[in-house]
């Protein structure tokens, strides 16, 4: 520890910042692995806060990717340019981190999936199975696979009866719990 004594005042923020902005990183880094990412209670605070944009600019977690990237740039390039242009280059590292960070976190945002599935618009021309018998005129079940999921419906058939086991496509949605399927 006796080297951090003898570094110039400037050398000594740079670690300064660049070792403090890595310890948090880390710990931030390790809170949201283990699902602590800051989603929980305040402890009984009212403070309501709803964001609609799903990206913020000026929030800590970019704060100390912007000074990891900083710190460490700074300490890299301190001997190889003059003051002015290490801090230049270094403010403009720091802002790409975060640049790099935030469309990482966009591109992963567009992986969601809701996991709902809107018979009315999805059902139709899809492939399956009758699972319990549909009786003319009456009521039974298929099973079809719809959005690479294999799924049980209510389903009516207009052309008479069919029997389980009977391979069927639908031929529309009557509405969010029945489908219309006929014989293949």
């Amino acid at each position: 520890m006796e080297w951090f004594y003898v570094l110039p005042p400037f050398e000594k923020v740079l670690w300064v910042v660049a070792i403090v902005s890595s310890l948090v990183f880390v710990v931030q880094t390790v809170m949201t692995f283990v699902g602590m990412d800051g989603d929980g209670d305040m402890g009984g605070s009212n403070v309501d806060m709803v964001v609609d944009t799903p990206f913020e600019l000026f929030t800590f977690r970019n704060f100390i990717n912007f000074f990891l990237g900083f710190g460490w740039t700074a300490i890299a390039l301190k001997e190889r340019f003059s003051v002015t242009v290490t801090v230049l280059l270094s403010v403009l590292a720091g802002v790409a981190l975060v640049a790099a960070v935030m469309y990482l976190f966009y591109l992963m945002s567009r992986m969601e999936q809701s996991g709902n599935i809107d018979l009315l618009k999805s059902a139709k021309g899809c492939r399956g199975k009758v699972y319990i018998s549909i009786p003319e005129g009456g009521m039974g079940k298929v099973q079809i696979t719809i959005q690479g999921a294999v799924r049980e419906y209510d389903a009516l058939c207009r052309q008479g009866g069919l029997v389980s086991g009977v391979p069927v496509v639908v031929v529309e949605a009557a509405d969010e719990s029945t489908l219309i399927v006929e014989k293949l």
